[in-house]
Parts: structure tokens; sequence; C-alpha cells
């Protein structure tokens, strides 16, 4: 009688098991995201991008991805000083049509979540391997390993960022500690002072027939600050309850270096059909206008990315020109950041 190969014993193992203990097993290796976008959710009105969110609860760690059924032209301002990215270079350079943005937590690791909305959209095109419908996926991720709970730190995968694209829609954006921002922070200058959760904040705007929205997932080095130049996120002294500001008078205060490993990342969608040129100089005038919301900001141990994207559905507006929808984008991304610490 013949040895029974490795295949037959692994075989009468899983039937030993039973219907209960399998279960069980797919059960611990599947773990159970949440999906759902909160009860903090942002209401927009712009055609042509739906976003979605998935969360590992273990972590927590997350994926917050937004989808351009039709694609969108999109460009990327990179300004922090370590950036956690891929597929970004060619938006960059010269802008891309994409089908998809990528946000997650996990640092370097946390971009494999990209591999799974790549691969998502891949099988729904029925596996073509035509050059027009390679999915175009750019992806950006944050360093939100120290303050997640588990011990044991998680970082996305593919699982978890198909789960983020199956859970795309049109209409609504998650915020607070949702999708990437499960574990962001903020306030980690001063290394005396307590760190405090941020999250993903969202808003949207529209003047004429333009509109304009911005999601951020504001993991910072820096404070976040109101429009009353007030701290209101971070920098916080714990034993007095008063929050401090990066000024002449505390520029000296740090006795050794920041903490490393943050970034702001941020997409800013428009209807507004632009130009490669024109997309770059909005995505380069919100980026900077967003240091009055984060400071500071685009330090160096920050990855700040920003990706500015055109459905291109609104030909023009006369009622809105180049300068106003710039001023208009700044506006929306200081209202994100500030939404982004509402919770759960």
């Amino acid at each position: 009688m013949s040895e029974p190969t490795r295949r037959e014993l692994l075989a009468a193992g899983a039937l030993s098991l039973g219907a209960a203990g399998l279960a069980r097993a797919q059960d611990a290796a599947q773990p159970r995201y949440d999906t759902d976008p909160g009860r903090h959710a942002l209401r927009f009105d712009l055609k042509g991008v739906e976003v979605g969110c998935a969360l590992d609860p273990r972590g927590p760690t997350g994926v917050s991805v937004l989808r351009f059924p039709r694609r969108a032209l999109c460009v990327a301002d990179v300004r922090g000083g370590g950036p956690a990215t891929s597929f970004v270079d060619v938006a960059r350079d010269s802008g891309a049509e994409l089908d998809a943005i990528c946000f997650s937590g996990g640092a370097v690791y946390g971009l494999a979540a990209a591999d799974g909305v790549r691969r998502a959209l891949w099988e729904a095109r029925q596996g073509s391997v035509d050059w027009e419908q390679l999915a175009r996926v750019s992806a950006a991720a944050i360093y939100d390993l120290p303050a997640q709970r588990a011990k044991r730190k998680l970082a996305p995968d593919a699982a978890l960022g198909r789960a983020a694209l199956a859970a795309a829609k049109p209409g609504i954006a998650p915020r607070g500690a949702r999708g990437a921002g499960a574990s962001a922070s903020v306030g980690k200058w001063f290394p005396r002072l307590s760190p405090e959760l941020a999250g993903q904040g969202a808003a949207f705007r529209k003047a004429g027939k333009t509109r304009i929205l911005v999601i951020s997932v504001v993991n910072a080095l820096g404070a976040i600050v109101d429009r009353e130049g007030q701290v209101v996120r971070g920098h916080l002294d714990p034993t007095t309850g008063k929050r401090y500001a990066v000024g002449p008078e505390t520029i000296v205060a740090p006795k050794r270096a920041p903490r490393g490993g943050n970034t702001t990342l941020t997409a800013v969608v428009t209807n507004r059909r632009l130009t490669p040129y024109a997309l770059r100089q909005l995505a380069r005038e919100v980026h900077t206008s967003m240091a009055r919301a984060i400071h500071p900001f685009h330090g160096l141990s920050d990855g700040d990315v920003l990706f500015a994207a055109s459905t291109g559905e609104l030909a023009a507006d006369p009622a809105v020109n180049a300068y106003q929808l710039a001023a208009l984008g700044s506006a929306c991304a200081w209202d994100a950041v500030l939404t982004s610490f509402l919770g759960r």
C-alpha cells in the first residue's frame, strides 16, 4: 500500500474539521471589513466620481478609493519629504487619465491595497489585455502604524483595496475615522506634547455650474488650525488642556527631532474641463493653501501628496474663472481638513 500524498493528507485534515471548523477557519482567515461610510459622511453633487472606504478594525487601518467610471484627467503634486506612492510619476510629469486613486494606511506596506483595486478593475473588464484597458490606479499611503491600537500593527492589503473599491458609491464621502483615516493623527512637532487622532475629511462646494470636491486624509506632523488662527487639533498638553502653535516663542522648544512618519493625502476633483497645465496649477495652488489649515506643513518627515482631477463634464463656466476656481478649491480644502476629526 502506497503512502498517502500531501494533498490527500491535507484533504483528510480538512474533512476532519467538519463544516463548523471550516467556517471558523475561514472567518479567521477573512476578517470582516467595515465599509460603512459612517454617520458623519458628506453628501455631494458631482458626477463622474465614486468614493468608497474599507476599514480593518483589528488595527484599525483602512483604504479610501476615488473611482472615476469614465476616467478622469489627474495630476499629482508631491510636496512632502517622505512620500509613499505608486504609479504617480506619469501623473506628476504630464497628467494621466486615471481609473482610480487609492489612499491607504500602513506606510509603504499599505500600497499593496492598490494592487487589489487594479486586479478588481481588470476582472471587471473580463481580463482584457488591451493597452487602453489596463487599470490605471495611482496610490499613496500614510504612516499610521504607531497610532494603531493593535499590538501587532497592520497594513492594508489587496483584499482591503478590493473591498474599498466595491463600496464606492456616487454622492457620498466618508469622514472621520474611516477608510485611510482610521488611525491618522496630527500634532507631532513637539515631542513632549500629545498627538491626537484625526482622520479623513471631505468638503464640497459649488459656484455657477462648477462643482468641486476635496477629500483629505490628515496624518500631519503639524496641527490643525481653524480660520481664526487657533490650533484646534494636535499639540495638546494633557496636563493643562492647552494647545500650542509653532511660532517664534516656541520654535526652539523641542529638545529632539519631531516624530517621523507623517503624511497628508488629498484629492481635489472638479467637473471643469481643464488642460494638464491648468490642472497642475490648480493642484499647486490648493496644496500651497493648505498650509493655512495645517501648520507646519510639507515637512521633512511628511509625505504630502495632492491629486487634482477633472471629470471633464463642464467645458466652461463664465461665472467662475481659473482664479476663482483655485480660490474655491482652497476654501474647500480648508473645510475638508477641519472635518477630518469628526469621529466615527
